[in-house]
């Protein structure tokens, strides 16, 4: 079994950024000239850049970015599918590997602390000969203590699910028992204004601690890709001036950053004075 931590996962830009081609899109909206003509001008930042903060993001869907990742369990998964306007290849966990699959998993490092005093009965336990344990044991003794931690829940798990194997049941039904911090891997695919859009709230304070990982890490590989693109790019505080969550604010957040109630109470007052 391979065991790594949520925040080790890797994010790779496949494809997308160089050339942009925001500007080539939003030229042909309103431009007379003709296709050669808006195709081969220069870039234009200025033009990405007013497109970008006007918050009029459609031509910005003509550039695709494409990314790999590996090393986030399932649970980021869950979140990550959520986001539909996006492509998405994941490495499957039904096709039968004949004992060859990974047992890879990702836990947030906090959890190795927590330790259970299993209770195990006397009876249930047996040498490997077979021989019963109570036979070596004081008379009276009915029940053993087994501290477990993660590796001994994971190690479990890891050895039932092999046992499946060679007893002859399909991967895809003994997959129903592997836990979400099974690995997974995938190819994702967004257009700038998904990513934008997702960004905003998976670079959130808010969003659970692994997906706003991966989304950092995105980003991060997005501004260097297209700077001009990413420009403002970021969680709803910084997009925004303000905080949407309003009462679900992140506490880091509170006294620092305006949420929304607060920062339309000004925007009237302000009006009135």
């Amino acid at each position: 079994m391979k065991k790594s931590y949520v925040g080790e996962g890797k994010v790779q830009l496949i494809a997308g950024g160089g050339k942009v081609y925001t500007d080539i899109a939003a030229r042909f909206v309103n431009s007379e000239k003709s296709l050669e003509e808006i195709i081969a001008k220069p870039y234009s930042k200025e033009l990405v850049l007013k497109i970008v903060d006007s918050g009029h993001k459609a031509a910005v869907e003509f550039d695709y970015f494409l990314f790999g990742i590996e090393g986030f369990a399932r649970v980021t998964e869950v979140q990550l599918v959520r986001k539909r306007i996006a492509s998405y290849m994941i490495k499957t966990g039904r096709m039968d590997k004949h004992g060859k699959r990974s047992f890879d998993m990702v836990i947030p490092k906090i959890i190795e602390n927590n330790k259970l005093n299993y209770i195990i009965p006397v009876k249930a336990l047996a040498l490997t000969d077979g021989t019963p344990l109570r036979n070596y044991l004081p008379e009276g003794v009915a029940e053993l203590n087994y501290l477990i931690g993660v590796d001994e829940v994971l190690d479990i798990i890891e050895k039932w699910y092999e046992a499946g194997v060679r007893n002859g049941f399909s991967e895809e039904e003994l997959r129903y028992i592997k836990p979400q911090a099974t690995e997974f891997k995938a190819i994702i695919g967004m257009n700038a204004h998904a990513l934008l859009d997702w960004f905003s709230i998976r670079c959130c304070k808010r969003a659970q601690n692994e997906i706003r990982d991966l989304a950092n890490k995105m980003l991060r590989l997005c501004e260097e890709a297209a700077p001009d693109l990413f420009a403002n790019a970021g969680p709803n505080c910084k997009v925004l001036g303000y905080c949407p969550e309003n009462e679900m604010q992140h506490e880091d957040c509170r006294g620092k950053v305006y949420n929304k109630i607060e920062a339309m109470k000004l925007l009237r007052e302000a009006k009135r004075g």
